[in-house]
């Protein structure tokens, strides 16, 4: 069997997909050398070498990447902030090791103001409203106000307020969600507009898809649709966090989507991905398109794209690929990835978090075992349900740290489960026990991912959307 070493980037249960994809190869001997942000229970054990970059710093990155240059065939990258920080640009340079993931300058979340303005080029007709606000074109707080409130005046007040940059200011914030006056909005306008650039969207009403493809430079394969659940608490109330958890149908398509929306998703995408192969084909291989469509009566429009695996998404497929993920990476690097084939099964993540996660333990305080904050993590009886399940579960832990021979969670999304079945109840029952099955840490979920109440509500919304259309 030939050996193959790879350098797996890692941050969260996204990273730790990959890692398990790469260990249940069966054409190849896989050795892991994993540059992580913490110690990682699941990552320790499958690596051959596991460091630990808190900060993801990408000279750090690039210098354990030279350490172990003459065992390494390839880097694959799965956070975003070490690929916008131009991860693959340097390792590339000072190693010669290929990575996978686009180069920094087509990490195009870098700037919203530049993405959105790349969309209005390409496929304006999938591009919302919007408008920038740049501080240089404003001598007064009353000057700029005037112009956001006669933009509010043309929106009717249902807008999305976005910094240019990732991490500037307070963040996305929606009408209806974090404020609901304009005053509120325009506070939270300028505690981002202090920073730089703003730009104001119109709030689209509508359901929410992710699309993600794998792109080997010259083709585009796109991967079956999800749907995340990025709201804390169970019917999509509480603060957006990081994905709750998602699902994957059967087939290619969700349930409230058609074929057409599938349809009308790939050649918008692809209409993007030819403009910008123009330039340079090789730097967008990996996946320069993490998609977050909104579906309307009117056909999809893009909320926005990232030039990363989706988290939790991308959990939805590792898992059901029927190809052999190291060869689905050599044929990224040499230009001929042409399809990738998946077993036809429907696929449930739930995430389980700490006990601060999204404010849980301020609102619902009852709710919460105070005796297990801060203690170890038990997973024990979770994976010991590969006995029940086989194949049909995945336990990925994600912003957990092992300390001696125990786990714990810590501030963010703690540990993923994810069902496989043939619908998407069933394979839903199966992430639901395998989460019940982790005890301690006072870790917490939500328990209406891709239940039957929510995805109809959803497929209800969408045959009333196009109704309106008519």
């Amino acid at each position: 069997m030939e050996k193959v070493g790879i350098l797996v980037v890692s941050y969260g249960a996204r990273a730790v997909a990959m890692v398990d994809s790469f260990k249940r190869s069966i054409n190849y001997d896989v050795e892991l050398y994993i540059a992580d942000k913490q110690r990682n229970p699941f990552n320790v054990k499958k690596s051959v070498k596991h460091v630990i970059i808190p900060d993801l710093n990408v000279k750090k990155i690039c210098r354990f990447a030279e350490s172990n240059k003459d065992k390494i065939d390839f880097c694959i990258v799965g956070p975003e902030k070490p690929i916008m920080n131009g991860v693959r640009d340097l390792v590339e340079k000072r190693t010669n090791i290929p990575v996978i993931c686009p180069t920094k300058e087509y990490a195009i979340e870098i700037s919203k103001v530049a993405q959105r303005l790349l969309f209005q080029e390409i496929v304006p007709e999938a591009n919302s409203r919007f408008r920038i606000f740049n501080p240089k074109d404003y001598k007064s707080q009353e000057q700029v106000k005037k112009a956001v409130y006669n933009w509010l005046d043309e929106l009717e007040n249902k807008a999305v307020v976005k910094p240019d940059k990732p991490a500037a200011g307070k963040g996305v914030g929606v009408w209806g969600d974090h404020f609901t006056t304009r005053q509120q909005l325009f506070e939270h306008f300028l505690a981002n507009f202090q920073y730089g650039s703003v730009i104001i969207e119109e709030k689209i009403e509508g359901e929410e898809s992710s699309f993600q493809a794998f792109c080997d430079g010259k083709h585009l394969v796109p991967l079956p649709e999800t749907r995340d659940y990025k709201r804390a608490f169970d019917g999509d109330s509480g603060p957006n966090t990081g994905g709750m958890g998602s699902y994957k149908d059967v087939d290619d398509v969700l349930p409230f989507m058609t074929d057409a929306d599938r349809a009308k998703e790939i050649k918008i995408v692809t209409k993007i991905f030819e403009k910008l192969k123009a330039a340079d084909n090789k730097a967008l291989r990996g996946m320069p398109f993490y998609v977050a469509f909104i579906h309307t009566g009117k056909g999809p429009k893009i909320l926005e794209n990232n030039s990363r695996p989706g988290d939790p998404e991308i959990q939805n497929i590792l898992p059901i690929l029927k190809d052999d993920f190291v060869d689905i990476c050599y044929k990224i690097l040499e230009g001929n990835l042409i399809r990738i084939e998946l077993e036809k099964a429907a696929t449930v993540l739930t995430y389980k978090v700490p006990p601060n996660y999204g404010g849980y333990s301020s609102i619902f305080p009852n709710l919460v075992n105070k005796n297990e904050i801060g203690k170890s993590v038990n997973l024990t009886k979770a994976y010991e349900m590969t006995r029940k399940y086989g194949e049909r579960i995945r336990v990925y832990p994600a912003s957990m740290e092992l300390r001696d021979s125990e786990t714990y969670a810590l501030k963010s999304r703690a540990i993923s489960v994810i069902g496989i079945s043939e619908n998407i109840e069933a394979a839903r029952q199966i992430s639901l026990e395998g989460i019940n099955a982790i005890k301690g840490g006072a870790l917490w979920h939500r328990t209406d991912i891709a239940s039957k109440q929510h995805v109809g509500k959803s497929i209800r919304h969408m045959e009333e959307l196009r109704r309106r259309k008519q």
